[in-house]
């Protein structure tokens, strides 16, 4: 299971929000993890409507969590920063063109290792994440 870039930037702009006590503006992350602003302000928005964090326009603004770190859930976070998870075609009944989908063992397989993997994150806040310092 891989996950997207998406999900990889939401965990690390909220790991990075959970060391600051300030406000800090989305130009400093990019800077910091060196990814794109526009990539980041996409991810930041979906944070703030997902109620993650806070987001203050003008003079004195820029973003803060919104929830105390021990309240996020990594489990819950990549089922909402994670377009799908189709590991193979016959997850998708709409689009499955497998002319074994029926008789093959493998779609029960990968079931029961996806939601093993998604049971883990369950397990874990962003709190859990946070072990050791770094300099921002």
């Amino acid at each position: 299971m891989k996950l997207t870039l998406y999900s990889d930037y939401s965990l690390r702009v909220l790991m990075y929000l959970a060391r600051k006590e300030d406000r800090t503006q989305i130009d400093e992350i990019a800077k910091f993890y060196n990814i794109s602003k526009n990539h980041l302000t996409k991810v930041v928005n979906n944070l703030a409507t997902l109620g993650y964090i806070e987001t203050t326009r003008g003079r004195g603004g820029g973003i803060k969590l919104k929830m105390a770190p021990e309240e996020i859930n990594i489990g819950t976070l990549i089922r909402t920063t994670e377009e799908h998870f189709t590991l193979v075609e016959c997850f998708d009944p709409e689009t499955n063109t497998c002319p074994i989908a029926g008789v093959c063992g493998l779609q029960n397989v990968l079931g029961e290792a996806l939601q093993a993997y998604l049971n883990v994150l369950d397990k874990y806040t962003l709190q859990d994440i946070l072990h050791k310092r770094i300099a921002l």
